[in-house]
């Protein structure tokens, strides 16, 4: 084999090495859903969306690809813009299961605008943009949260609740221990926010969290109600 020969052999070597660390731009998603309660209950304002007051449940924040080390990608493909054409399908199911509660009051398709090129991008290499909301779609429905947590006597009745008990009803209903997320109302009460849901590289399954997002919530935390 000529010099030339080795040049293109060595090229596509490196390109075949390329492409397989590329399907491993990431190592799982959290899914991550809010808590409307939580959400508005604090010094900052809500605003409902143009569609009216969401349900009181469990809304999609986002689904964000993850590294084992704690570390996230981000804007990872500044080409791909946010289409809503592509997502005409889910649109109805994504104002009901992943509303926007900022302000001005809107649809929401900035928040979604938002998730896509922000943290969808940087899951090209496993999903194109439909799939990656819809995805998101049926994780929460296959989550359940509330239904979960009510079925243990968890409600969202601004009572106070243990960590450890909101914590054990989620991992006894999907399996999997779950990330918890507190904010504060104006009153400084330690509210349920956000849960965290670990799923695999395919965005289709729960798995056991590699690693669990930082941040304390005390023993007690108050679910608030909306």
């Amino acid at each position: 084999m000529g010099a030339k020969g080795w040049v293109v052999l060595k090229l596509l070597m490196f390109q075949s090495l390329f492409v397989s660390q590329s399907q491993e731009d990431f190592d799982f998603f959290y899914l991550v859903v809010q808590w409307p309660g939580a959400y508005c209950d604090t010094k900052r304002a809500c605003c409902y969306p143009t569609s009216g007051k969401p349900d009181a449940d469990f809304g999609i924040h986002g689904l964000w690809p993850n590294y084992k080390d704690g570390s996230w990608p981000s804007n990872c493909d500044p080409d791909s813009q946010f289409d809503r054409t592509q997502i005409e399908d889910l649109v109805s199911s994504m104002k009901k299961n992943w509303p926007t509660l900022s302000c001005p009051s809107n649809e929401g398709f900035e928040f979604w605008e938002h998730e896509w090129e922000k943290h969808g991008t940087c899951s090209e290499s496993v999903m194109d943009q439909h799939e990656y909301f819809e995805n998101a779609l049926k994780l929460k429905d296959k989550a359940n949260l509330l239904q979960i947590l009510t079925n243990s006597g968890i409600n969202p009745d601004d009572g106070f609740y243990g960590l450890s008990e909101i914590t054990k009803a989620i991992k006894d209903g999907i399996g999997f221990t779950p990330g918890i997320q507190c904010n504060k109302d104006p009153e400084r009460n330690a509210q349920l926010y956000q849960i965290y849901l670990c799923v695999d590289t395919s965005g289709t399954e729960f798995i056991e969290c590699p690693v669990l997002p930082r941040g304390r919530c005390p023993a007690q935390l108050q679910f608030a109600k909306f």
